[in-house]
């Protein structure tokens, strides 16, 4: 990792275009639009949609487990191929396709429905491991933070706009039977959002990794595992990657359940109304962006460690405050002598949440980047992306069957103790170990 130059402008646009891409299937999708015609048009089993959230959670949970039992094996297979580029092309045109492919999804269509977001959200998250393992190749450690923030922040603006031309184009703020015709579309108009944004990345991104020649008797999967082996019987050395890994698990057990339902948590609990979900949509967008640009230049200066620290506390306390926003608008009303609805509260609440939505995620990123030798980007960041996929199966399925016996406002507390447990396994990373690690084994 010595040595290494900064990309060209061009190359770091590039790379940041597929954050500004691919958001266009994870906002539109998973957490604004699509996510709420789920249970309320496609399985609508209301008032309270128990069922619906639950086939929802379950939909995300499959396709992570697809997700988290190859992304590893991907990843060094590329790394040992030289092929990272293709793998990308591969995971991105899946998505577009599945994701177009929800047009023919109507009422009633549970099953068609359930499996075109597990293939599009496969295509998506194994897309996310992929572009991320060119990171360590784009600039010196020093500026990995800055570069990762960078993009994760371009990529709310991407998100904002797909959304924008969805919410507004589509009249997709309301979830009618009369209204469907346009709901239908929202999965073809997001496909060609993401087809059409993602080109720069083909275009520009290097592709710097040597490929090697198979040897006699080998096919480039024994050749993944054996590669993959080999980063286990040394997990070891890699300590402070493991003890990071961990951390991210509780953290994204979080962050998935918030990325999956805050958009549900406001139509079913808060039951806010449509002008308060577009208000919440675009001001949490540039908060997102803001935290993510912010927390990215602060872990450059600040160390990595300390800034992901900081995003976490942020999401222990807004989510404590989105749980108990009944008692918390009252508080401000005998205070203030106001008469605020809920609504209001969980707006701003939602808004400072956004501060460590791209943040969190966009550290860690850079952390794994920092740990990662040279020669095993491809592999880590497939681990990388095993923890976080395993964690949000973990995360929403425990949403998912504690909504059903409890209620989705009660069982949105479980956040609260997965950040908990993330900040407390945080502490004991060494940063400055892990970089060393990570420098010893480059070349190998």
């Amino acid at each position: 990792m010595a040595g290494i130059k900064r990309a060209s402008h061009r190359e770091l646009f590039g790379w940041a275009m597929f954050d500004f891409a691919n958001s266009s299937y994870t906002t539109v999708i998973i957490t604004v639009v699509f996510c709420i015609i789920f249970p309320r048009i496609i399985v609508g089993d209301g008032p309270e949609y128990r069922l619906g959230n639950f086939l929802w959670s379950t939909a995300l949970s499959i396709s992570y487990l697809v997700v988290l039992l190859t992304a590893p094996l991907f990843g060094a297979i590329m790394d040992y191929t030289g092929s990272k580029k293709k793998f990308l092309f591969g995971s991105y045109i899946l998505t577009v396709i599945a994701t177009a492919s929800l047009y023919f999804v109507g009422p009633g269509n549970i099953l068609p429905g359930i499996l075109l977001i597990i293939l599009s959200n496969v295509g998506f998250s194994l897309s996310e491991s992929f572009v991320s393992s060119f990171l360590p190749d784009l600039g010196p450690p020093e500026d990995l933070g800055k570069i990762s923030g960078y993009a994760w922040g371009l990529g709310y603006f991407g998100g904002l706009l797909s959304t924008a031309a969805v919410i507004f184009g589509l009249n997709a703020s309301v979830y009618t039977m009369d209204n469907f015709p346009n709901l239908r579309l929202v999965g073809p108009m997001t496909g060609l959002f993401f087809l059409i944004a993602a080109i720069p990345t083909f275009l520009w991104v290097k592709e710097r990794t040597v490929p090697r020649s198979l040897p006699k008797k080998e096919n480039y999967f024994t050749i993944g595992w054996k590669r993959l082996k080999k980063t286990f019987a040394d997990i070891r050395d890699y300590r402070d990657l493991m003890i990071l890994l961990a951390s991210f698990f509780f953290a994204y057990c979080g962050l998935s359940i918030v990325i999956s339902f805050a958009f549900i948590y406001g139509d079913q609990v808060v039951r806010w109304s449509g002008t308060t979900q577009i208000l919440m949509f675009v001001i949490t967008q540039f908060t997102a962006a803001g935290g993510a640009f912010l927390f990215g230049i602060m872990q450059d200066k600040w160390k990595a460690k300390k800034t992901l620290m900081l995003t976490l506390v942020i999401w222990l306390v807004t989510v404590s405050l989105i749980y108990g926003v009944t008692e918390v608008t009252a508080f401000i009303n005998s205070l203030a002598g106001a008469s605020f609805k809920e609504e209001h509260i969980f707006l701003v609440i939602g808004s400072i949440a956004g501060l460590g939505l791209g943040s969190t995620q966009s550290a860690c990123r850079a952390m794994v980047g920092l740990f990662s030798p040279d020669t095993k980007a491809g592999e880590f960041f497939g681990l990388w992306s095993f923890a976080g996929r395993l964690s949000s199966i973990f995360g929403l399925m425990s949403l998912g069957l504690l909504q059903i016996i409890f209620g989705l406002q009660k069982a949105i507390l479980v956040c609260s103790v997965f950040f908990l447990i993330s900040v407390v396994i945080i502490f004991f990373v060494n940063e400055e170990r892990g970089k060393m690690v990570a420098l010893k084994h480059s070349g190998e």
